[in-house]
């Protein structure tokens, strides 16, 4: 499979299955529209589906590992080396998204695009890892691009390989996860490439920064910017100038979803800078893609707004891992089970509205 297969293939969403859903929710027992965006998440679930009555029951969070050369740049509160320890506390199921995706029955599958350190093979844990590195981290984006144009693409299609894996096993909605010491940084990158917004408007605190060094990374992204020169026209040239590994893996993640019919559940400013990228790639992706929060990160809203994207929740979360992506399942799975379990006023007997 090529790139341009993977985004030819990503169908127009199915007006029959979304008409239906809507007639369905207009004769169910409530005021009509009285459960406000779970109503239109469910049509919305339906026109990704195709089924009028669409049902979550395999549910996977997918989550993408890449090292960035930018953090020589001291743009992160963290050394690098986390990023290879949190992967190892994912596969042993003890960070955050383990919890919430044991909370809402989902799987944690997670991949390596860029990790900068190996996990030994030998290594009981590492048996499952999904290995689909493309290099040990990318370049530094403040001296030059983070990778080749064909690396970007070799990243777009190991994310997508994830998720031709992990239909075979049973997937029904994706929920995209990342982690990468630094990777808010390239995010605010892309994010600023995209909406021409400047650095300062888009870049946040990460993993914790101080004012000064909120002013330090805002003008590592300027300079990243005037360096490489990215061309908004072209979501590959973003990517490959001022992207990430993980980034470009959870952009062909969504890819690929979108082309198998499967929602995609965004995570919060690391997801949200792929699916612009994704978008960019493929216009056709942007109803497949949910945005399941907003994110504390200065410029998330930007980033939401330039997808048209709105949020089902706001709980001040910035951890990334797929965290919030995971608590929006819980209401994707919760908005169809309420529009193919509830009676409808005939099969209830209640009277309607007069």
């Amino acid at each position: 499979m090529d790139l341009e297969e993977l985004i030819r293939r990503i169908p127009p969403l199915d007006e029959a299955a979304m008409a239906a859903a809507r007639a369905r929710q207009n004769r169910l027992t409530k005021p009509p529209g009285s459960l406000g965006r779970l109503e239109e998440l469910a049509v919305q679930l339906a026109g990704i589906t195709g089924q009028a009555l669409p049902r979550i029951q395999h549910k996977v969070i997918a989550v993408m590992a890449g090292d960035h050369g930018v953090v020589a740049e001291g743009v992160s509160a963290y050394p690098q080396a986390v990023t290879a320890q949190m992967v190892a506390n994912f596969l042993r199921g003890g960070a955050a998204i383990n919890v919430l995706a044991r909370h809402v029955d989902a799987r944690v599958v997670v991949a390596d695009l860029g990790v900068a350190t190996e996990l030994p093979d030998q290594d009981p844990l590492a048996r499952a890892l999904v290995r689909v590195k493309v290099a040990p981290g990318t370049g530094n984006i403040a001296q030059g691009p983070a990778m080749s144009r064909e690396q970007a693409v070799q990243a777009l299609l190991a994310g997508a390989q994830v998720v031709e894996q992990e239909l075979a096993r049973g997937l029904d909605i994706l929920a995209t996860g990342d982690m990468g010491i630094g990777n808010t940084t390239p995010s605010a990158a892309i994010a600023a490439a995209f909406t021409g917004r400047p650095p300062q408007e888009i870049v946040g605190r990460g993993t914790g920064l101080d004012e000064a060094g909120l002013a330090h990374k805002a003008e590592v992204v300027r300079r990243a910017l005037a360096v490489n020169r990215p061309s908004a026209e072209d979501g590959l040239d973003v990517l490959a100038k001022v992207g990430g590994f993980e980034i470009g893996g959870i952009a062909g993640a969504m890819l690929a979803a979108a082309g198998h019919r499967r929602p995609v559940m965004v995570d919060g400013f690391i997801s949200t800078a792929a699916a612009m990228v994704a978008v960019a790639l493929a216009p056709q992706v942007r109803p497949y893609l949910i945005a399941a929060h907003h994110s504390v990160e200065q410029g998330h809203g930007i980033m939401l707004e330039w997808l048209r994207l709105q949020p089902l929740l706001k709980l001040e979360m910035r951890l990334g891992e797929g965290t919030g992506a995971a608590l929006g399942i819980s209401l994707a799975e919760a908005a169809c089970k309420l529009m193919a379990e509830m009676a409808t006023f005939d099969e209830a007997g209640v009277s309607e509205r007069a």
